[in-house]
């Protein structure tokens, strides 16, 4: 016997698939293209909220090693905030890693870590 409201068919899945995988599409692109403004940022920017997008970016690309606080978003402007936001709904869908997705990422991140002097003291 089913149950009330279980009953799903292949046709609703298949729908709910499809939507799934059109937002995650979404997401990744909106992800790497704020990624890529944020990167920028850290490389070229040298106030306090640039700061915390660098810690935000590097987090991004490893935050076992690299902490972040999310009360950061409200230290920076809406607009850095929005695409800190974008970046993380990115990372949610897990399609790839964010440093990947723009020219030169690793290297560049690696390059914010040295620049701001992000290291783990133990490191």
């Amino acid at each position: 016997m089913q149950r009330p409201g279980l009953h799903v068919t292949n046709i609703e899945i298949g729908a709910e698939i499809a939507a799934c995988e059109g937002r995650s599409r979404q997401a990744t692109q909106a992800g790497a293209q704020a990624f890529a403004r944020l990167l920028r940022l850290a490389e070229e920017g040298d106030s306090g909220q640039i700061a915390r997008v660098a810690r935000f970016l590097v987090a991004t690309y490893n935050g076992q090693v690299f902490a972040f606080d999310p009360f950061d978003l409200r230290a920076v402007d809406i607009a850095i905030s929005d695409d800190m936001l974008s970046c993380l709904d990115a990372l949610r869908w897990g399609r790839a890693d964010l440093h990947t997705m723009v020219p030169d990422g690793d290297a560049r991140v690696r390059g914010v870590i040295e620049r701001w002097g992000l290291w783990r003291p133990d490191n």
